[in-house]
């Protein structure tokens, strides 16, 4: 993948985290830097790290699927993105932010966020024969930035945002997943 489709990738895994950030921004209104870092950083690191791991998977499997690989990263990445899009209009949010301060809650939050990335990882190993490390580590840097900033607009703006952002979220996973199927059937 070129580098403008692992930004847009990137800033469509984010967006659940994006989500997350701005309930914990709602949530605590009184949040210090350092805690939103902390956050920040334990959803950019599963974000991060997931894809990595889905990628080890997908190459182990490739040789056997390597006919339709690309369909298989395009299911994927169409299911993926529509649930995204249902889950956006779903009433409410769905995820509890009562005690952004535990690392049991910190930590669940950011792998219930991060299994796209696993499962992206995992199309990216099969659409791709190049590595996913530099990828990954953009991944995270996109993360780190859209928690940090919904952190702010949760303290500020309040959570008429977080839907719409995972609708966008849904709509760019489902767009890299046609781009990927259309690159492999019309010009290969």
């Amino acid at each position: 993948m070129d580098i403008l489709t692992v930004i847009i990738l990137a800033i469509g895994l984010s967006m659940d985290s994006f989500a997350v950030s701005i309930g914990c921004g709602l949530t605590e209104q009184k949040i210090s830097f350092r805690h939103a870092a902390k956050i920040s950083f334990s959803l950019a690191f599963f974000q991060g790290i997931l894809p990595v791991a889905g990628w080890y998977m997908g190459t182990g499997v490739k040789a056997y699927v390597e006919g339709v690989d690309h369909w298989i990263a395009f299911l994927l990445l169409l299911f993926l993105g529509g649930k995204m899009i249902y889950e956006s209009f779903e009433k409410g949010d769905g995820r509890k932010m009562n005690d952004i301060y535990s690392w049991k809650h910190i930590i669940t939050l950011s792998i219930a966020t991060s299994i796209d990335a696993l499962v992206v990882g995992f199309s990216y190993a099969l659409a791709s024969s190049r590595n996913i490390f530099s990828g990954a580590l953009i991944i995270g840097a996109v993360t780190f930035f859209f928690a940090m900033l919904g952190i702010r607009i949760g303290k500020d703006v309040g959570c008429s945002l977080g839907p719409k952002v995972e609708l966008l979220g849904g709509i760019i996973l489902i767009g890299i997943g046609l781009k990927v199927l259309l690159q492999h059937t019309l010009f290969a």
